[in-house]
């Protein structure tokens, strides 16, 4: 805390009133050891320097989030995280969107010793579509997106050693700026810039169901991920189907004051050619379990069909 305050204090003195710093907390603890030196720790009043660093790297999402990703872990596990978190910085937050200024996010960096994409022998662009759902994660998850460099040109790197993941990019030809991650990236911060809900608004996971009846959260490996930002009466909905080789055609849950009647538009897909939602659905005998185990009943949802590995952004 003495060290943040002294950085900002100094800036300040040279008139940067806005001076972002984040730090680094990896350990078998980092969601709570986070909690201590972001934002204003009011559980310890006794402190007079109660305000360390802007932000942390999200570890813990870094965690949770690869191996969803990758569809080796089962989405409840980014669910699971995020329920930590709002524990860990109860006393922190002031609103249900506050939290999304204090983390850093990423997928890769240069001490996993792994990067995101994976090219296998014989296809190497077989998993590249789990790079731009990847993606699309950390631009309309809460955060503040972190691209290491290199993955825009599609660097591939795995360990055991850090070397493996520390490439020099000024090895390859130029610098391309026509690739797939490269105008992923740039698609996501354009649209992310235009939305301020997926910057700043509350988030919460969404239940899907294939039978229009049942409704939860993806237990399993290979899962869909969903849920919405929602920010003065705006909603946009995240749907990220994780498996490699199946089609999802399923129905998400949408905030049902805010719904209309009409079909919503498809804002981002990660693949060329989506097929776009259908209407909105009320279903009054829906049955809903909740985070907690308990059912609700009733939903207003939207019909949606994802291809292997796709994520859609739609305009709920």
């Amino acid at each position: 805390r003495q060290f943040g305050n002294a950085v900002r204090e100094f800036a300040e003195s040279l008139g940067k009133r806005n001076f972002f710093t984040f730090g680094e907390v990896l350990d078998a603890t980092a969601e709570t050891d986070i909690a201590r030196f972001i934002g204003r720790n009011t559980t310890d009043l006794a402190n007079q320097q109660l305000v360390g660093v802007d932000a942390a790297l999200d570890y813990p999402l870094f965690g949770a989030l690869k191996p969803v990703v990758k569809g080796l872990a089962a989405p409840t596990s980014v669910i699971t995280m995020y329920d930590q978190r709002k524990m860990a910085e109860a006393d922190i937050v002031s609103t249900h969107g506050d939290a999304t200024r204090f983390f850093v996010t990423f997928l890769d960096n240069h001490d996993m010793k792994e990067r995101i994409r994976y090219e296998p022998l014989g296809n190497p662009t077989e998993f590249d579509d789990q790079v731009t759902l990847g993606l699309a994660c950390l631009f309309t998850l809460p955060g503040i997106p972190c691209i290491y460099y290199g993955t825009e040109q599609g660097l591939h790197g795995a360990g055991p050693d850090d070397p493996a993941v520390r490439e020099a990019i000024w090895g390859l030809t130029g610098f391309p700026v026509t690739g797939p991650f490269y105008l992923a990236i740039q698609e996501l911060s354009a649209l992310r810039n235009a939305e301020p809900a997926l910057r700043y608004g509350r988030y919460y996971f969404r239940q899907v169901s294939g039978d229009q009846v049942h409704f939860g959260f993806s237990p399993y490996m290979g899962g869909v991920l969903a849920w919405s930002r929602i920010l003065a009466g705006e909603e946009r909905t995240i749907i990220a189907n994780t498996s490699t080789t199946t089609p999802q055609n399923l129905s998400v849950i949408i905030d049902s004051t805010l719904a209309g009647t009409n079909a919503p538009q498809v804002l981002y897909s990660n693949k060329p050619a989506p097929i776009g939602p259908g209407p909105v659905i009320r279903l009054p005998n829906a049955i809903v379990t909740q985070e907690d185990g308990t059912t609700t009943i009733g939903a207003v949802t939207v019909p949606v069909s994802l291809q292997p590995m796709e994520t859609q952004v739609l305009s709920c």
